[in-house]
């Protein structure tokens, strides 16, 4: 099993390398009740399809997937637990198998997601995503992630192409609690602030319109986040669906993983070591962009940082995104834990390394528990300050 800190897909490219782009599933069929008239376009793909989910998503799924059993296909259903991890995908692997699965379905959140592609990817055989909540781009996406059996991220693999098919069925979106959509919402704005860092002075076409898809987003959930919110199945709230499943993946599909994770996620690696399950991916990721905004200010002297950190608190607020340790549940974090996460989130190979300057653990620590800090006009100076009030 790979090293906990290991990247295996993380590779360098010299400037003769092909670059291969996985920029889109092959189909994406959405609107409302789009799950009652998938089942042709499903059975073109297969006829012993294997569907991976939840428990629960699983048993929220079943009336929606009628129209699999009248195309007569042969379906089998498996749980896959509480995360993407080493021993899911062993069972998984064997269920597909004893099925003689033709097709992986993944219903449900982020790992669940993640799950089937994997899956599918390690069986060659074609994948259908069909996302129950806002949450993420997972369903997009030719990447999944793996965690411990105890929620701890430790690689990402990079797939050879999308899914096969996404089904985003608005109304299965909105059964699921409103946090989600929130937390998808942190997760999808985090690809502004991580692709404009990283990639922001690129003049390569592709990575250039990647980044301006990146401003796009962000400027489409400030302005319709809080409306979305207030109003779920609207015409408004769908728009802010289709930005928090489609076009964040349109990012990291076209600028590569340059554009598509920094700081933020990092940060996320980095808590899943010592947070339990009191928030979801997204929460993180939104967290982690203040975090990263701070180290802009502390180590640069950045004050369109600063002031960018200032109009995300204010946005956090109205939306009731994260924007300290005690929100994720960690208000009793310790010393050791934080420098735990700190350690894993800027190990050798992490994506925080794709900041234009160095970041040691101490500026990170010191960054994790000042997000909510006021503008400093010697913000250029890392300071400790607020660590000392972390617990022994």
């Amino acid at each position: 099993m790979p090293n906990q800190f290991c990247n295996p897909t993380l590779s360098t490219q010299t400037s003769n390398s092909l670059f291969t782009l996985t920029i889109a599933p092959a189909k994406v069929i959405r609107g409302a009740g789009a799950l009652t008239s998938c089942g042709e376009t499903i059975a073109r793909l297969g006829t012993r399809p294997l569907i991976l989910g939840g428990d629960r998503t699983l048993s929220i799924i079943e009336p929606y997937l009628q129209q699999l059993q009248q195309q007569q296909l042969q379906v089998a259903q498996a749980s896959y637990g509480a995360d993407c991890c080493e021993d899911s995908l062993n069972y998984l692997r064997k269920a597909a198998q004893q099925h003689q699965a033709d097709v992986i379905i993944g219903v449900g959140g982020g790992k669940a997601l993640d799950t089937a592609k994997l899956v599918a990817y390690q069986l060659h055989l074609p994948v259908v995503t069909i996302p129950t909540s806002g949450a993420t781009c997972a369903a997009w996406t030719a990447l999944s992630n793996v965690y411990s059996e105890k929620g701890a991220f430790l690689y990402d693999v990079t797939l050879s192409q999308c899914p096969d098919l996404l089904i985003l069925d608005y109304d299965l979106i909105e059964t699921a609690p409103q946090h989600t959509l929130v937390a998808g919402i942190g997760d999808a704005i985090a690809k502004w602030y991580e692709a404009s860092v990283s990639s922001g002075h690129s003049e390569k076409t592709l990575i250039i319109s990647a980044v301006q898809q990146a401003r796009v987003l962000r400027d489409i959930l400030f302005q319709k986040s809080a409306l979305a919110l207030q109003t779920p199945g609207s015409e408004v709230w769908q728009e802010v669906v289709d930005a928090t499943v489609l076009l964040a993946g349109v990012i990291g599909g076209i600028g590569g993983a340059q554009c598509r994770t920094v700081a933020a996620h990092a940060v996320h690696n980095g808590l899943t070591h010592i947070c339990k399950h009191d928030s979801i991916h997204g929460e993180k990721v939104a967290y982690g962009i203040l975090v990263q905004l701070r180290l802009e200010e502390m180590v640069q002297g950045n004050q369109l940082a600063a002031a960018a950190r200032q109009q995300l608190l204010k946005f956090y607020t109205e939306i009731g995104l994260p924007q300290k340790l005690s929100d994720l549940g960690l208000g009793n974090i310790t010393l050791g834990e934080l420098q735990t996460a700190a350690e894993i989130a800027s190990a050798p190979n992490s994506d925080i390394h794709r900041l234009p300057f160095k970041v040691a653990p101490e500026q990170l620590m010191a960054a994790m528990v000042s997000t909510t800090a006021p503008i400093d006009s010697t913000a250029n100076r890392v300071s400790t300050r607020g660590i000392d009030e972390v617990q022994e």
